[in-house]
């Protein structure tokens, strides 16, 4: 019988486990992945914003030569802190259920067939594993990408590129640098106000010379091998189209959420909970990190989110004293 199971071994997940370990609690971590499993598949060049020390967690210091740190850095960062903490972490074992007991604990099952006890239960699985989906016919050929690694296959190709936000922008012009033309897709009638203010000058010069190709309001209709199809103001508009990424958004495992039996927020599937402790609607099953915004995915970064442990540890301490 665990004090705590956590689900996903992300920034969030790992801190939370720090925390209970120091309050002494015992954890386990649950990851379908390896650790940090969405940041080793972000952008292989990718560099983040933030500076080190923003990303820190378990009073860890983050140590690099450089002011903004790698991809790679922050992998080799989170593995590091995981090994030094001793954390009980299993590695390649989705969660598939999460079901509550009478005696008010859980059984939490993997589909490896294995049932961990626990007296509370946080789900700290992200948003990178679902991304947004048009819903159009055609989204699921080969062709047709949700996630960007690196530019180099497409170089020489048409690439059509779905989305006004970050995601998008950052793709369109890493392709566009790397020899493919490009082509942007946005359902609004200019790029969304949240992208980087370094990288707006960027992309609206960019489409202002002519090097990425973009078109406004208009949304997807159907995806065919080859080309696109489009609705532009009323009006149909077919577009070449070697390879397509849709880069929407992502949102939360609301399948998982549900099942659990937590009550999600209509419009944005951010799971109810006591923005205090972050424990949800059902007594002893918490959630942190990033999933606790659902869909806007603006609001809780590895910055935030790998705050919450601690504060939803003294929770659960609290709890096991009210069912001890």
């Amino acid at each position: 019988m665990h004090d705590l199971t956590i689900i996903g071994a992300g920034p969030s997940g790992l801190s939370t486990a720090i925390a209970a370990r120091k309050a002494g609690l015992s954890a386990v971590i649950l990851e379908q992945g390896s650790v940090t499993d969405a940041i080793r598949r972000f952008p292989v060049n990718m560099t983040w914003f933030s500076t080190p020390e923003l990303l820190e967690i378990g009073n860890v210091p983050f140590v690099i030569p450089t002011v903004r740190p790698s991809r790679v850095d922050s992998l080799n960062y989170y593995h590091r802190v995981a090994l030094m903490e001793g954390l009980d972490i299993r590695c390649h074992d989705a969660v598939t259920s999460i079901d509550r007991q009478p005696d008010a604990t859980f059984l939490v099952g993997t589909h490896k067939g294995v049932r961990h006890a626990s007296r509370s239960v946080v789900i700290a699985t992200g948003y990178f594993d679902h991304p947004q989906r048009l819903q159009v016919p055609g989204e699921d050929l080969p062709h047709v990408f949700h996630y960007y690694a690196e530019p180099f296959q497409f170089s020489g190709t048409d690439v059509v590129v779905v989305g006004g936000r970050n995601s998008a922008v950052e793709t369109a012009l890493d392709l566009y640098r790397h020899g493919a033309r490009v082509t942007l897709v946005h359902r609004g009638a200019s790029l969304s106000p949240g992208v980087k203010y370094w990288i707006l000058p960027d992309i609206e010069n960019r489409i202002k010379a002519g090097h990425v190709h973009a078109l406004f309001e208009a949304r997807v209709e159907e995806i065919q091998e080859g080309c696109l199809v489009l609705n532009q103001r009323g009006g149909r508009l077919v577009r070449k189209a070697d390879f397509v990424f849709v880069l929407i958004g992502f949102g939360p495992d609301s399948e998982l959420l549900r099942a659990a039996g937590v009550e999600l927020h209509p419009t944005s599937c951010a799971p109810v909970c006591n923005p205090t402790t972050f424990e949800t609607n059902v007594p002893g099953l918490f959630v942190a990190g990033s999933v606790v915004a659902g869909k806007d995915t603006n609001k809780i970064f590895v910055e935030n989110g790998r705050l919450h442990g601690e504060v939803l540890v003294k929770a659960v301490q609290e709890r096991l004293r009210r069912i001890s």
